[in-house]
C-alpha cells in the first residue's frame, strides 16, 4: 500500500555538515537537529545544570513532541485505510466455508 504525503510537515534546517561540526549522535539528526546544537552548547557551558537552559530544552522538546504526534496521526489514517480496504475485500470475498441451506 503506498502513502501519499510527507515524512514530515518541518524541513531541515541544520545541514549534515553543522551536525556532524557539533558531533549530533545520528540518532538525533532528525528535523529538530537545529534546536539541540545550542541546547547541547548550553549544556556544556553550565555543567548540565538541570535549571539552567530551560527555554533551549522547551523548544527542542515541543518539537520532538509535534514530530511524534504528526507520526501518530499518519500512523492513525495508514490503519483507517488499510481498515476500510480490508472490509470492502471481504464483503466482496467468495466465503472459504460455504453456508449450508439449514444455516
Amino acid at each position: 500500500m503506498e502513502v501519499k504525503g510527507q515524512a514530515s510537515s518541518k524541513k531541515m534546517i541544520a545541514t549534515q555538515e553543522e551536525m556532524v561540526e557539533n558531533r549530533v549522535p545520528i540518532p538525533y539528526r532528525d528535523e529538530c537537529a537545529h534546536l539541540l546544537i545550542p541546547l547541547n552548547k548550553c549544556r556544556v557551558a553550565e555543567f548540565y545544570l538541570p535549571w539552567k537552559c530551560e527555554g533551549e530544552r522547551h523548544a527542542y522538546e515541543k518539537c520532538e513532541y509535534e514530530l511524534v504526534m504528526e507520526r501518530m496521526l499518519l500512523m492513525q489514517k495508514i490503519r483507517s485505510q488499510q481498515q476500510s480496504n480490508t472490509q470492502s475485500h471481504d464483503q466482496a470475498a467468495i466465503p472459504l466455508i460455504p453456508k449450508t441451506a439449514n444455516a
